[in-house]
Parts: structure tokens; C-alpha cells; sequence
């Protein structure tokens, strides 16, 4: 079944500067970004970007600082305004909105949670949850249940009457998570929303995440420049290195399958066990075969490495639905474990 586009973004530039028209055609002709800032004092944001973000999915957008992921996102609701390019929302040029429907995409269509939490110091826990709403001119009496039901769904019952200063940082996300919810908008963009977050706490946001998306369905846009995180939230990965697109597709794919030396280095120190899940690496079933057991097939390669105890002559059925979908050998996920050969040059 063929996925539905939610967003469409189309040969997307951004240029910083003061003529950014005549400076594209440089980028146009060539011009690297490292070039273009040296030569013509102008900053290549963006350089073609086409990407489709699927109704109902993670799309991460990763890269290192200055690779041009936060600018991205900020074009999706025209915080930033592109130097060229297209951006569609339900087929619709977001481009061509006037301030009304600037208005109505930012308030009912995308909802934004925000690294710095972003939550107004003189209002409750409650009032903040319920922003959206008040902005659009309602009432605490028309929100509450609202606020309350997800601040709940969140682990923050009982908290409605608090200030942000009283709770941590972890509590401080949930609300803004919980405000993105109230206000029933299909996409959520994320900006780094869990890297201001100690690393257990920060986990825990992932898997809160992760368990409103199986229930929710969201279609989410979420940047971050942690391989780790974003392997572990991606349905679609996207990676930027200078304001451009070096690969996008499924992230075990890419995990497997590297097509940059960019890449191969990012990915280097994985650890692939743990990332890798059954259904990257398994092939087609045998019913003639014997199996050592069963593993479903969103298992991922380190679970089934205890599950052998180490023994490679072993072969696993893959089920779904308790249905059988292919075999794993044991030869075969080792061979998987093996990293792509680096370039030795290292990111930091």
C-alpha cells in the first residue's frame, strides 16, 4: 500500500545574506558552501532538499551542528522563509499562505515542542498545556479535560497546579509534549526536543514518544544530531552534512548500506547488535528446515545473539503475527555485525 505524503518539500534552497538571488546561481554553478561564504559573504543554509515526510511516521532529519537540520525544520511552518523551493501540506503550496493561513497551519495543522522547552514561567502546568487553545481565544473551562487527560497520558497527574520552575527538566519536556497533544495538531516538529536532557531521563522521552506514536499515529518531524536517537525513532531517516541530503531511506537500510564516506564514519562506533533488528537481516523461510526457535522479526540482533548462545550453526524462524516470514542463520548475523570500513577520519 502506497504510503500517503503528508509534506512534500521540493528543490528547497536557503541562503543567508544579503543577495541570496544572485548568490544561488553561484550555489547553482557549483559553488561549495565553505566557498560561497569565503568568496561571496554569503551562508548555504539549504541546498536542494527533496524530501517526503509519510502520514503517520517519524521522519528524523540528523546531521552535526551546522549541517542545516534546524533550519529545515523551521521552513515546514515558515518560521524561516526559503530562498527558492516548494513545501507542500496535504498538496497544498504552504508557501502561497497569507497570515490567516500561516495562522491556522501553526495553531491547528503542525505543533512544535522545542529543545528550551519554551514554557510561559507565570502560568501552571495546566495553562500551559492548554496554550493553543487560549490563543485561539478559549477558555480555561474548554480545555481542561483536555489538558488534564494528556498531562496524564504524559506522568504528570497531579501536577496541573505547578509552575515550570517547580518541576525538572525531564517533567518541563513532558509538558511541552503534553501542550502539542492538546492541541490535536496531525504533525509534531521536534527540534532536538530530548538534548537538553540527562541521558537516562532523555531515554525515557524516547520510549514515552515512541509509545504515543504506536498509539497515536502522529506524523513527526524530529531533529537531532544523535545516531543513537535517531536510529531508535526513525521510520524514515534523513542526513544532512552542509546544508544537503547525503542519504535518506529506511535507517537499517542505511546502517547496512552507507553510500558516503560521511556516513560510514558517523556510523562507525555503533553498536550494530543493538540497532539492527531481524527483519534487515533475515532471508527467505524454509518450512523443510529444522529451527532452533523462534525470533519475531523486530527483534533486534543482540537478543537473538543471547538467544544462541553463541552458537553459529544455529537457525531462527522469523514470525509476525505468530506467521512465519523468513530464517535467520546465525553465519548471516555475524557477517551483519561486520562495520563498513571507516575513512579514519573522525566526527565529533
Amino acid at each position: 500500500m502506497a504510503k500517503n505524503v503528508k509534506i512534500a518539500i521540493r528543490n528547497l534552497y536557503k541562503i543567508f545574506g544579503p543577495e541570496p538571488e544572485a548568490a544561488l546561481e553561484h550555489v547553482r554553478q557549483g559553488a561549495s558552501k565553505a566557498s560561497l561564504q569565503d568568496e561571496h559573504g554569503h551562508v548555504l543554509g539549504l541546498k536542494d532538499i527533496n524530501v517526503d515526510v509519510h502520514e503517520g511516521e517519524v521522519t528524523v532529519i540528523m546531521g552535526l551542528s551546522g549541517s542545516g537540520k534546524s533550519t529545515l525544520i523551521r521552513h515546514l511552518n515558515r518560521l524561516i522563509e526559503p530562498t527558492t523551493g516548494e513545501i507542500l501540506f496535504d498538496g497544498e503550496d504552504v508557501l502561497a499562505l497569507g497570515e490567516e493561513g500561516l495562522r491556522t497551519l501553526r495553531r491547528q495543522k503542525m505543533s512544535m515542542v522545542f529543545q528550551k522547552f519554551a514554557l510561559l514561567p507565570h502560568k501552571t502546568v495546566l495553562e500551559n498545556a492548554g496554550l493553543s487553545w487560549e490563543i485561539s481565544g478559549q477558555g480555561r473551562e474548554a480545555y481542561e479535560e483536555e489538558a488534564r487527560k494528556w498531562l496524564a497520558r504524559v506522568g504528570l497527574e497531579g501536577s496541573e497546579e505547578q509552575y515550570p520552575h517547580q518541576l525538572s527538566g525531564g517533567m518541563q519536556q513532558r509538558v511541552g509534549i503534553a501542550r502539542a497533544l492538546v492541541s490535536n495538531s496531525p504533525v509534531m516538529l521536534m527540534d532536538e526536543a530530548f538534548s537538553a536532557l540527562d541521558p537516562l531521563i532523555r531515554s525515557d522521552m524516547q520510549d514515552l514518544l515512541l509509545e504515543l506514536q504506536a498509539e497515536l499515529h502522529k506524523t513527526i518531524v524530529f531533529i537531532t544530531h544523535d545516531l543513537d536517537e535517531a536510529l531508535k525513532l526513525a521510520d524514515h531517516l534523513v542526513i544532512l552534512k552542509d546544508g544537503e541530503v547525503v542519504q535518506q531511506g529506511d535507517p537499517q537500510g542505511i546502517l547496512l548500506q552507507p553510500n558516503d564516506p560521511y556516513i560510514v564514519d558517523f556510523i562507525s562506533d555503533i553498536n550494530r547488535a543493538r540497532v539492527l533488528r531481524v527483519r534487515s537481516v533475515m532471508g527467505p523461510v524454509n518450512d523443510a528446515e529444522s529451527f532452533a526457535g523462534d525470533v519475531l522479526e523486530t527483534d533486534n540482533l543482540e537478543s537473538v545473539l543471547a538467544k544462541s548462545g553463541g552458537d553459529v550453526s544455529q537457525v531462527f524462524r522469523v514470525v509476525r503475527n505468530g506467521q512465519p516470514v523468513g530464517r535467520l542463520a546465525m553465519t548471516e548475523l555475524t557477517k551483519a555485525l561486520v562495520p563498513t570500513e571507516g575513512s579514519g577520519a573522525r566526527l565529533s
